[in-house]
């Protein structure tokens, strides 16, 4: 029992790091892809999107939103999907000090020994930024934009 969960748990944590691409969406939702218009079917296949697509046609092509934002323009019901991206930022710091450490009886009593120590520290953090938006009116496509990385 214990082997099946653990390989069970190996499956989930591999297919979760697999990248989604438009062919993968397609293989997993092929009646969603055979509902579209032709000349859909081509820009989804491409990773592309177009005004007038459905929604089914754009997670096709550009996979599921990082968020959902519901709201209304001049009376109409609107659906905003954001794309999020991230982006590295690399810092170094000065680091350093003194002090006592390793609390033990000996040579330095029961304070320890005396140590200092400085030098340079790196650290990398992964900042988020909106990569692409998509506006739906009536279920379709109104607009959209994409950040050119």
């Amino acid at each position: 029992m214990k082997l099946v969960l653990a390989a069970a748990l190996s499956a989930l944590v591999f297919a979760s790091c697999a990248p989604s691409t438009p062919e993968a969406r397609i293989a997993a939702q092929p009646m969603k892809f055979d509902r579209l218009p032709e000349k859909q079917k081509q820009l989804v296949e491409r990773g592309q999107i177009d005004k007038g697509m459905s929604t089914d046609a754009v997670y096709l092509a550009w996979g599921s939103p990082s968020r959902e934002y519901e709201g209304s323009e001049n009376g109409t019901s609107t659906l905003r999907w954001d794309y999020a991206g991230s982006t590295p930022v690399y810092t170094n710091s000065f680091v350093g000090g003194w002090g006592y450490g390793g609390y033990g009886y000996g040579r330095y009593g029961r304070y320890g020994y005396p140590y200092s120590g400085y030098g340079l520290g790196s650290e990398i953090t992964y900042v988020p930024y909106r990569r692409a938006s998509v506006l739906f009116k009536g279920g379709r496509v109104s607009s959209w934009e994409r950040s050119r990385d």
